[in-house]
């Protein structure tokens, strides 16, 4: 299965509420997708410095740039498309 396939399915799992499954395929990957992915669940968990350091392995992604994590989850969903 592709990357971006893998990606996908995390973004789907964060969306249905399966932190964990999520991030395990998050971290096992070290592009910029699925970095943001990444950020936005240590978001998701309050874990905020976590969040902010992931973020910063973006590009041009920031902790601020989103309030709702459901609507970025679905923007990073748009992308992989």
């Amino acid at each position: 299965m592709s990357n971006t396939e893998q990606l996908k399915i995390a973004v789907q799992a964060a969306l249905d509420g399966d932190w964990h499954k999520s991030h395990n395929i998050a971290q096992d990957y070290s592009d910029n997708t699925a970095n943001w992915i990444h950020a936005v669940l240590h978001k998701i968990e309050g874990d905020v410095w976590n969040s902010q350091y992931w973020y910063a392995r973006t590009a041009g992604k920031s902790y601020d740039d989103f309030n709702d994590t459901a609507a970025e989850l679905k923007t990073i969903q748009n992308s992989l498309i």
